[in-house]
């Protein structure tokens, strides 16, 4: 499957399916928290951090393939990405973007 944030495919003429998402929410632990909390006193990067969110934004974009999947999208484009604060400690991330056929 394509994904792309351009809004096309070059060379393709685009069917458009539809909105297709995907998201979950995480939650720090403590010992994450632990962790982060000698990361301020001294600096640099909360690697415990990165790596959750990066595991947050791959859970949500194969979320947003498997909708695709679902229509029979040959592509997704305009691909973004959002997160927002559910609660303290609990972070969503949504993948979402356009599911297109190729004609």
């Amino acid at each position: 499957m394509l994904i792309t944030t351009s809004e096309n495919v070059s060379g393709k003429t685009l069917q458009h399916l539809g909105l297709v998402q995907g998201s979950t929410v995480r939650a720090k632990n403590i010992a994450h928290d632990f962790f982060a909390g000698l990361r301020q006193i001294v600096g640099g990067e909360i690697k415990e951090y990165t790596d959750l969110m990066y595991e947050a934004r791959q859970s949500a974009t194969e979320r947003m393939i498997d909708s695709a999947k679902n229509m029979r999208a040959d592509a997704i484009v305009a691909v973004r990405y959002s997160t927002c604060s559910v609660m303290g400690g609990c972070s969503e991330v949504m993948a979402y973007g356009t599911a297109v056929k190729f004609e």
